[in-house]
């Protein structure tokens, strides 16, 4: 098998630098699309042979060193009691959003193989149809984020009535999070029993929270969630990503993972004088820098080499995922080129 992932999350020696992309089964490629096609994006996570066929994908298309399931982080919600719609506008939209105690003890702790049991088939068909070819990354989304969605009925703005809960209603906001928190648990303890091979932590809207809000209601339940799954004997590496989280750094590291993921608004060697050599990096090229010309983004790619050189363990990736606008022949140039500079160095 290509480990070249792995033993960069563990901060092993790696004769070059891996890769791989936040949302690398997706929009920007055609395959991707014609699979789509047949299907609504919810119905095209609950069908293992639909989500494998595109997770495989960008393995074959774009030559990554590790491949990430194709689901989405709000799928354990509504198998919680939250019901949930995509919409092509508006995203996901949950029908009843969670902002009293009554609508909280509602929700359920599903059990991950009963409930959740299209989510573990795809990962048992991607390890049988991988062959071994590059590790299977499972993941889920953070209390934080999740709750958001649940909290607004889908995206916001400006996040105030998941803030409002925080501010006037702790023990509620509190409760809530634990449920989401134990939920999460049982979730990547199953993908991982399934044969995911690493986890990830989704934190994408902690950068609304100033830091010391992020310490008393975001960063707490990541840890519990991480050292439950260690806690339980798993082993594969975990890796937390806060987006647009620069400032929240240095707690992220107390959080217990073996990688933190970062986006491209802190240059990597500025990463490594916070976090030094506790745990390896990944990341952070703006993703819409994939539009640059091809020697303007080798420039920028050694740029982020070169200041990753300090660090435990680099995996390169983008500071967020793919956009749908993006060529494919962009991505496939930006892999070759990680591959060949980091070769060089």
């Amino acid at each position: 098998m290509n480990d070249t992932f792995l033993k960069a999350c563990r901060g092993e020696k790696t004769e070059y630098t891996p890769v791989w992309l936040m949302r690398q089964a997706g929009r920007y490629l055609p395959e991707y699309h014609a699979v789509r096609s047949k299907y609504t994006f919810l119905e095209m996570c609950k069908t293992p042979e639909a989500a494998a066929e595109v997770t495989i994908q960008p393995i074959d298309i774009l030559g990554v060193d590790a491949a990430i399931l194709f689901s989405d982080i709000l799928v354990p919600l509504e198998k919680m009691g939250a019901p949930l719609e995509f919409h092509e506008k508006r995203g996901p939209v949950f029908l009843e959003p969670i902002r009293d105690r009554a609508g909280m003890e509602k929700l359920h702790i599903p059990d991950p193989e009963a409930e959740l049991g299209y989510v573990m088939e795809t990962i048992r068909i991607l390890r049988r149809e991988l062959a071994g070819r590059v590790p299977l990354i499972g993941f889920s989304g953070a209390p934080f984020t999740l709750a958001t969605y649940l909290i607004e009925g889908g995206s916001s703005k400006n996040y105030f009535l998941t803030k409002k809960m925080m501010y006037t209603d702790p023990a509620l906001y509190g409760d809530l999070l634990n449920k989401i928190t134990d939920c999460t648990i049982e979730y990547l303890k199953a993908q991982a029993a399934a044969g995911a091979q690493a986890l990830q932590i989704f934190d994408s809207w902690a950068g609304v929270l100033a830091p010391c809000d992020f310490a008393e209601f975001a960063i707490p339940y990541v840890k519990r969630i991480i050292a439950a799954l260690k806690a339980s004997g798993i082993t594969v590496p975990i890796i937390y990503f806060a987006n647009n989280g620069a400032t929240l750094l240095s707690q992220s590291l107390e959080s217990g993972a073996d990688v933190l993921g970062l986006d491209w608004r802190l240059p990597l060697d500025e990463a490594v004088k916070v976090v030094g050599q506790k745990v390896s990096l990944q990341g952070n090229m703006d993703p819409i820098a994939l539009l640059l010309p091809p020697a303007k983004m080798e420039k920028l790619i050694q740029d982020i080499l070169d200041q990753a050189k300090g660090a435990r363990g680099h995996i390169f990736n983008l500071g967020h995922g793919i956009v749908p606008e993006i060529p494919p022949e962009q991505a496939k140039f930006f892999v070759e080129a990680v591959h060949r500079l980091s070769r060089k160095g």
